[in-house]
């Protein structure tokens, strides 16, 4: 077998990585800050010098980027993943429009290069334990190909219809993500503000009709006013922007995610955007 190449060692790349070596596979990758590289190379891959570098040796080949400039120039770039005649299969996992992702498939295929919409719903910490799912777009035998691949990144790895699909439902994902993340610090503060046992109250909640897996995971993040990222809030705002694009392209209303985004756009303002998203609950102290 080729190795697997991924592009993008941040997070949820490194994540990704680890699952991957876990499960005995070589890795080749590539990232643009050093460190990334080193602590890929720690777990026992293997680094190269670019995009390109990585395409020439495996397959398929995973994208996992924090824009959509950066995601567009990897996959069609002059030399992309898609720049040769037979290009490796380009698994994208990072979240960008439905639109971009529709066009990154078509321009796959007139290229002759097999391609999937790979979107992860699960924080870097979630993933690096298994936890999570990978929603799949695109063509159902290139996704039964890799699904054997694509399921010891995470158990459940589940075709939903062509590319952009996944990504709408990615972005459904980030809105409920958004949602209950917001939901989970607006209670904690309304327990503090009470003055009752906040971490006994978390504990209590998560087993009542309330939890969500957003009180699980970040509730400890807001009781301990302590933000690692593992989402971070800068990223997560360019997620907002295109669950609102998605949503007015189907004429979907979002009222609730107008007002989270207000929120999560003033804890931005404060200077917390290299933060988790649940430092969220700094806007909601300052009201």
């Amino acid at each position: 077998m080729a190795p697997v190449g991924l592009v993008g060692l941040g997070l949820l790349g490194s994540a990704v990585a680890g699952r991957l070596r876990a499960a005995g596979h070589e890795v080749v990758g590539h990232d643009v800050v050093t460190e990334r590289n080193h602590a890929l190379e720690a777990i026992g891959g293997r680094v190269v010098t670019s995009a390109a570098a990585v395409a020439e040796v495996a397959d398929p080949v995973c994208v996992v980027l924090p824009s959509l400039a950066a995601v567009e120039e990897i996959v069609l770039g002059a030399r992309g993943l898609a720049a040769g005649a037979r290009g490796p299969t380009v698994v994208q996992m990072s979240t960008i429009s439905p639109a971009l992702t529709e066009r990154l498939a078509r321009e796959c295929a007139t290229r002759g290069v097999a391609f999937l919409d790979c979107p992860i719903s699960g924080t870097s910490g979630m993933v690096a334990r298994g936890d999570g799912i990978i929603f799949v777009g695109g063509d159902r035998a290139v996704y039964e190909r890799w699904r054997p691949l694509l399921e010891t990144i995470l158990p459940r790895a589940v075709h939903v219809g062509r590319a952009g699909q996944a990504m709408v439902l990615k972005l459904v994902a980030n809105l409920l993500v958004a949602l209950n993340s917001a939901a989970a610090a607006e209670a904690l503060a309304m327990v503090e503000r009470a003055g009752l046992d906040v971490p006994l109250a978390l504990d209590l909640l998560t087993s009542s009709a309330a939890s969500s897996r957003m009180l699980e995971v970040r509730g400890p993040l807001i009781v301990k006013r302590d933000f690692p990222p593992q989402m971070k809030l800068d990223l997560f705002m360019k997620d907002l922007h295109l669950i609102q694009e998605a949503a007015g392209a189907v004429g979907a209303a979002v009222p609730l995610t107008d007002v989270a985004e207000r929120l999560y756009a003033a804890a931005q303002a404060a200077g917390h955007g290299g933060e988790d998203l649940a430092v969220v609950v700094t806007a909601l102290a300052r009201r």
